[in-house]
């Protein structure tokens, strides 16, 4: 009887799957068929697994769902989903033939390497299947990406690409205007001898000839821009794969060669140890405290506490354990471990023992910053539950950290009364928000997974967006209102970045995702502080103050993912009408 259950239980656990098997009948008949002859089962495998992957890897609903769209539009598939926290429901149909599928995930994460390896991924689709690239330009680094993602530093394969490209366009210009220089000189010299005009002692007319040459050296942008013309209005400035490309690529690749393409994307590990990670997260918390007014006693513990807690954190995820258990277990030793390392400096300097806020910065590395803002931004675009799914998720994290770090307060008899700013000059304190704000963002993004070139473009943006609303909150800006300007001005730096890849302004290789640079670069921003604050009063039964910080809390909360999402208006032709 043992055997039986035993035996029941293993064949639960092989079925119980989150996602419809690829080993399918309908999807394997089809596994060598180029993907564009496939059936409606296969090319929705395709598409509903690139969907899957984005969602897995943090990002919102409306980004699934145009991600999803991308992959289905050169199949000439039709594709209605419906996005939530965990699941996609989508129905696919070729205009034939009808199908259904329903996956969903065991968990919730972030990983922004994914996002932008995806977004490489549906552009080197795309141009395989004649259609053009829709996100990236130079679509031969996407082709380098895809043909390269068993290299495990995946942005510097991108750089070489780019390189590369560079070093070709630069050798075929100079190329292209020796070879006009001689024609144009030909053609010149012939026109003369026919017409028998030439200078004084028989020589060509130089400055005739440097004026040819430079017109034949304009030939190639001309002809391109006549080529744009020639496109349907509505086609007009997208990128079209040359024809040539077209007819060589076009219902080449198989549905083996995209789902291959897909396992090495989701298999692929993590860029950062744990070590490296927990690294990332002390120098962000402890920029973050500095950031709100923490003295340096503080930014040790927050230090210690915080790298310690998410070095915890990523070897219980390696096991699989459940997330709110995670969250509460990682945030009590990080709050231990900064008390600790603060009474640990007192036995030689009184002074640290005054220090009782230090261990709210220490559990600031729990801060679910992308699905906080993601969900924000999901309910800009009217997709209410899937939006609050995220915020409900959000909530609970948030509930199971502070929860622990009251406890810790409790037992250890803390009282936080916030920290004291240190009197600094001016000029120094915004060079040291400008510091501190830089190394805060970086070390969030590495956290988030995101390649070291990213990590930079995030710290930058959130270098100047911070440090200019905490300065305009020095001057007397509500808080709220600095929330809000700092995450519009992050919102319209990135899509400023972004353009200017598009427009060659920037190298190719540095085309990130808005999302992978916004979200880093404004978590800072999200009121950790307030959030606890609110959770200890409300331990204490002081139900006016835990209301006080709850509400401060709120305002600024929804005021970040609305800054994005203005800016998006602005930018985006496709949040500015609803269409």
């Amino acid at each position: 009887m043992q055997e039986e259950v035993k035996s029941g239980a293993t064949a639960v656990g092989k079925y119980h799957s989150h996602s419809i098997p690829l080993d399918m009948e309908d999807i394997e008949r089809d596994w060598d068929k180029p993907i564009a002859d496939a059936g409606i089962a296969a090319k929705a495998s395709v598409i509903v697994r690139v969907g899957m992957l984005d969602l897995g890897a943090g990002t919102g609903s409306f980004r699934v769902r145009e991600m999803m769209h991308r992959i289905a539009y050169p199949l000439n598939v039709h594709v209605r989903a419906d996005v939530n926290l965990t699941d996609i429901q989508a129905t696919c149909t070729d205009g034939k033939d009808r199908i259904t599928e329903v996956v969903n995930l065991p968990t919730t994460g972030v990983n922004t390497e994914r996002i932008w390896l995806l977004e490489h991924f549906a552009d080197w689709f795309s141009v395989n299947l004649g259609t053009g690239s829709m996100y990236h330009r130079e679509t031969k680094v996407s082709a380098g990406l895809m043909q390269h993602l068993d290299m495990r530093d995946a942005s510097q394969v991108s750089a070489d690409m780019a390189k590369q490209l560079r070093e070709e366009r630069h050798h075929a210009h100079v190329a292209e205007r020796a070879a006009a220089s001689d024609a144009a000189v030909e053609d010149y010299e012939a026109a003369l001898a026919a017409h028998g005009s030439t200078d004084g002692g028989g020589e060509v007319n130089e400055t005739v000839i440097d004026a040819l040459v430079k017109a034949a050296g304009r030939g190639d942008d001309a002809s391109e821009r006549a080529e744009q013309l020639d496109l349907p209005r509505g086609q007009r400035g997208r990128r079209q794969a040359p024809a040539g490309e077209r007819a060589h690529t076009n219902h080449e690749i198989t549905v083996r060669d995209v789902h291959n393409r897909l396992d090495m994307i989701e298999r692929r590990k993590p860029l950062y140890s744990p070590a490296l990670s927990g690294l990332a997260s002390a120098c962000a918390c402890a920029s973050f405290v500095f950031l709100l007014g923490g003295a340096p006693y503080d930014m040790i513990g927050a230090f210690v506490g915080a790298g310690l807690g998410q070095w915890l954190r990523r070897r219980l995820f390696a096991h699989h354990l459940n997330q709110f258990f995670v969250t509460f277990v990682c945030v009590a030793v990080a709050a231990f471990a900064c008390v600790g390392t603060l009474r640990l400096i007192g036995l030689f300097n009184p002074v640290a023992l005054q220090h009782d806020t230090a261990y709210i910065g220490a559990m600031l590395f729990v801060i679910p910053g992308f699905p906080l803002i993601t969900g924000g931004l999901d309910m800009a675009k009217i997709d209410f539950p899937s939006g609050m799914q995220r915020v409900m998720y959000v909530l609970c994290i948030i509930l199971m950290a502070t929860l622990a770090g009251w406890m810790i307060a409790s037992l250890v008899h803390l009282n936080p009364q916030g920290f004291e700013s240190p009197q600094l000059d001016p000029w120094v304190n915004g060079a040291l928000r400008a510091l501190f704000a830089f190394v805060g963002v970086w070390g969030f993004s590495m956290m988030f997974n995101s390649p070291q070139r990213m990590c930079l473009v995030a710290a930058t943006i959130g270098m100047i967006t911070d440090t200019l609303r905490l300065e305009l909150v020095d001057y007397g800006l509500a808080p709220e209102a600095g929330a809000f300007v700092g995450a519009m001005l992050a919102g319209l730096l990135a899509s400023a970045w972004r353009s200017a890849v598009r427009h060659r302004l920037l190298p190719p290789h540095l085309g990130y995702p808005r999302i992978c640079l916004t979200v880093p670069s404004i978590v800072i921003m999200v009121p950790g502080m307030y959030m606890y604050q609110a959770m200890f009063h409300l331990g204490q039964f002081e139900t006016l103050l835990a209301l006080d910080w709850a509400f401060r809390a709120f305002m600024v909360i929804i005021c970040l993912p609305i800054g994005l999402a203005m800016a998006r208006v602005i930018t985006d032709k496709s949040w500015r009408y609803d269409v």
